[in-house]
C-alpha cells in the first residue's frame, strides 16, 4: 500500500523570501504537482546488511545560528545514544554522520545531497530556520528521503518528506496572540530577523490583528546576524504599542534585548513576546536584559513530569549540570524516538514504509504526550505560554487544555483565507 500523497503548498511570501534568499544557487521550492520528480523514484542506498544504519545530524555548528543549534545537536546526540543502549532500531545500532550547516541556506542543501546520496543515511534530523528548511525540501523530496525538522516555524506547508517535529502557527504563534490580546493588548509592534519565518508570520500576525481590532503600529526586520538595534529600538519605543511581538532568531537577540534594556524599556511597561527565544538563548542574551519578558513555546525545563524529569537529569548527566534544555532541542530529541517507533511499526527503514506507518504513532515525551498526524506530518502539541524568571529559567504562565491538533494551512480560521 503506498503512502497518501501530501500537498506540498507554500505561501505566496515564503515563495518570493526564499527566491531572495536562494537566488544565487538557483534552489526551487517544491509545490505538489509542479515538484520535480525526477529523482523520486532513485533507489535508495542506504545499507541495512549489517549491524547498524546510518543517520544524518545537520546542525549550524558555527555561524549566527550556532547559539541555537548546538544544543539540537546534542540532544539528538543523547536520543541516539538511549537508543543504542536500548538495543537500537530493528536491532540495528545507529551510526551518525554529523554535518555543519554553518547557519546558511546553500550548505544546509548541500549537506542534506551529501548525507542522502553519498553517506546513505537512512534520515536526516535537524535544520532550524525556515530558509535553511526551504533550501534542503527539494532535496528531500527529489530524493525520496526523510528530514526532521524540530522547531517551531510560520506553517503554510506539508511534505510527504518532512516530519515537522516543533510546532506550527495554531500550536505558538496564535495562542500568543491570543494571550496577548486577554492581556489587554490593543496594539503591537512586530520586529523579526529578514527572512522567512518572520515575514511570513508577520503576515499572518496581521491577519489575526486586523480580525480581532489590534493595531500594528510598526513591523521592522533585521539580517539574521545583525547587531545594532538602535534605531530599530527607537521606534519601539516611540511607537508606544501594548507589547512587542519577536521573531528574531539566532543572535541578534542578544543585540536588540540589550538595546531594548539601555533605552529603558520594561517587561512591564512594553512587555515582548518571543518565539524564538527558549532556555539556552537567555543565557547568551543575560538574564538581566529578558528577565520577566514572555515566551511561547510547547516545552520548557520546568515542565513537571516523570519524563521531563527523566531527560533533565540525563541530558545534565551527560552535558554537565548548568546546561539548560529548551524547546528545539526537546523536539528533536522526540523526533527521533518517534522515527524509531515509525520503523519498528514498519517493520522497515524504506522511506515509503515508514510514512505509512507514521499516522497516529505517538510518544511520551518530555513536553507531554505528542502524537504524529499522518495526513500532514506535524504532531499535536500543548502550546504554553511562559515568563523568563530570575534563575533563567522559563516559567509556565498559561497552558493550552491538552494537545492542539496541527493546522499548518490555518483551515479551520476564516480570517487567515488566502494565506496559503
Amino acid at each position: 500500500m503506498t503512502p497518501k500523497p501530501l500537498r506540498t503548498r507554500v505561501a505566496l511570501a515564503a515563495v518570493a523570501a526564499l527566491a531572495m534568499t536562494l537566488s544565487a544557487c538557483g534552489a526551487r521550492v517544491a509545490g505538489g504537482d509542479e515538484a520535480d520528480t525526477s529523482a523520486a523514484s532513485a533507489e535508495s542506498c542506504v545499507d541495512t546488511s549489517g549491524d547498524t544504519v546510518k543517520i544524518g545530524f545537520l546542525n549550524s555548528l558555527s555561524g549566527t545560528m550556532a547559539i541555537s543549534e548546538q544544543t539540537v545537536f546534542d540532544s539528538l546526540t543523547l536520543a541516539a545514544e538511549e537508543i543504542n543502549a536500548d538495543g537500537g532500531v530493528l536491532g540495528k545500532q545507529l551510526e551518525v554522520v554529523s554535518e555543519d550547516g554553518a547557519s546558511e541556506p546553500t550548505v544546509f542543501a548541500e549537506k542534506a545531497e551529501k548525507l542522502i546520496v553519498s553517506d546513505c543515511v537512512a534520515a536526516v534530523f535537524g535544520g532550524w530556520t525556515s530558509a535553511s528548511r526551504k533550501a534542503m525540501l527539494p532535496v528531500f523530496e527529489g530524493n525520496d528521503a526523510l528530514l526532521f525538522y524540530p522547531v517551531q516555524y510560520e506553517g503554510l506547508e506539508a511534505s510527504e518528506n518532512i516530519f515537522y517535529s516543533g510546532a506550527t502557527t495554531n500550536q505558538q504563534i496564535i495562542p500568543a496572540l491570543d494571550y496577548l490580546r486577554e492581556q489587554g493588548a490593543t496594539s503591537l509592534f512586530l520586529v523579526g530577523s529578514d527572512y522567512v519565518f518572520p515575514r511570513t508570520a508577520n503576515k499572518i500576525i496581521n491577519a489575526y490583528a486586523q480580525e480581532h481590532g489590534i493595531e500594528v503600529l510598526g513591523e521592522e526586520y533585521a539580517p539574521l546576524g545583525h547587531t545594532d538595534f538602535a534605531t530599530i529600538v527607537g521606534k519601539v519605543r516611540s511607537a508606544g504599542a501594548d507589547a512587542v511581538f519577536n521573531t528574531l532568531n539566532g543572535d541578534s537577540n542578544v543585540a536588540f534585548f540589550k538595546e531594548y534594556r539601555n533605552i529603558g524599556l520594561t517587561a512591564e511597561e512594553m512587555p515582548v513576546m518571543s518565539v524564538s527565544i527558549a532556555e539556552e538563548e537567555v543565557g547568551g542574551i543575560g538574564i538581566d536584559n529578558v528577565e520577566g519578558q514572555l515566551t511561547a513555546w510547547n516545552y520548557y525545563q520546568t515542565v513537571d513530569s516523570p519524563e521531563n524529569d527523566a531527560f533533565v537529569a540525563a541530558f545534565q548527566e551527560a552535558y554537565g549540570e548548568d546546561r539548560v534544555t529548551s524547546d528545539p532541542m526537546e523536539a528533536a530529541y522526540t523526533s527521533l524516538h518517534l522515527w524509531r517507533a515509525m520503523v519498528e511499526e514498519a517493520g522497515s527503514f524504506d522511506v515509503a514504509a515508514v510514512q505509512e506507518a507514521a499516522d497516529g504513532t505517538t510518544f511520551e515525551a518530555p513536553e507531554g504526550t505528542v502524537t504524529i498526524d499522518g495526513e500532514n506530518h506535524h504532531l499535536s502539541k500543548t502550546a504554553l505560554i511562559g515568563r523568563i524568571g530570575p534563575d533563567g529559567l522559563i516559567h509556565t504562565e498559561w497552558s493550552s487544555d491538552g494537545p492542539i491538533e496541527p493546522d499548518p494551512f490555518l483551515e479551520s480560521y476564516d480570517w487567515a483565507a488566502g494565506l496559503s
